[in-house]
């Protein structure tokens, strides 16, 4: 090969010169472009940095309320275990209140029927005697006659009152009755006895038909019937209402009546 001439080597030089300085020029793009791109992952990383910062602020304020929530609950659970234990306690208390109160009520109800009964055999014993000694119907029943009065018809003031009175047609036939009160317009009749029974009702009713003619001068007058007795047994009462009598027995306390609460009287 021929050596190069001079304008040859020139030319190559130069065309080598070119070359270079594209070459220098593109590696400095690439470094202006490299540099850019670092300045911006640097600005990202900067930001992610602060963006952690506030982050890990926030976690921490995160755990610090966690840790002061779960001081709560556990506070709030320690509270509720002493609660429940205090309402246990308090069920096992009323639990125990309750058996006590329902044996006492139990007690309570045997006694009440203990002292019904000794009541009843006291008022029938009561009545056994007194009829014996002859002052059943003075003593215990016709003082509380005029209340029975005022219960039964309404009348507030009795005319008239008489025990034992004794009475004669003129066929012969003689009747004692027991208590006689006027009062008003109305005229009671009482038969007493120490144990009333169906019969003595029934024979009362009898009587009182013909009432008039043992007491003509209550012609004018509404007469009621009243039996009487310390103890009278429900089915004696219940047959007496029936026939329109005033049932009178002794209750707990004083002389009642025993009828049912709406009974209206019969007039004969």
């Amino acid at each position: 090969m021929p050596p190069l001439t001079l304008d040859e080597r020139v030319e190559t030089l130069e065309s080598l010169m070119a070359e270079v300085l594209r070459a220098q020029a593109a590696t400095q793009a690439e470094l202006r472009a490299l540099s850019e791109a670092q300045q911006r992952t640097q600005a990202h990383l900067d930001q992610l940095s602060h963006d952690m910062q506030i982050f890990k602020a926030e976690m921490r304020l995160f755990k610090d309320e966690m840790r002061s929530f779960k001081d709560e609950m556990l506070a709030f659970k320690d509270e509720m275990r002493a609660f429940k234990d205090e309402m246990r306690a308090f069920k096992d208390e009323m639990r125990a209140f309750k058996d006590e109160m329902r044996a006492f009520k139990d007690e309570m109800r045997a006694f009440k029927d203990e002292m019904r009964a000794v009541v009843k055999d006291m008022n029938k014993r009561w009545g056994d005697l007194a009829n014996k000694m002859g002052t059943l119907a003075e003593d215990i029943v016709a003082p509380g006659i005029p209340a029975i009065l005022r219960q039964v018809v309404g009348c507030e003031k009795v005319d008239s009152s008489a025990v034992r009175v004794r009475r004669v047609l003129p066929s012969g036939e003689e009747r004692e009755f027991d208590v006689v009160v006027t009062c008003g317009e109305y005229a009671l009749i009482n038969e007493t006895k120490s144990k009333l029974t169906v019969d003595h009702v029934r024979e009362f009713v009898g009587l009182l038909r013909r009432i008039r003619e043992f007491f003509p001068e209550f012609h004018d007058k509404k007469i009621v019937g009243a039996v009487a007795s310390l103890h009278v047994e429900g089915d004696v009462v219940t047959f007496a209402e029936r026939q329109g009598l005033v049932v009178i027995g002794l209750g707990e306390d004083n002389l009642a009546v025993l009828n049912s609460p709406k009974f209206v009287p019969k007039t004969f």
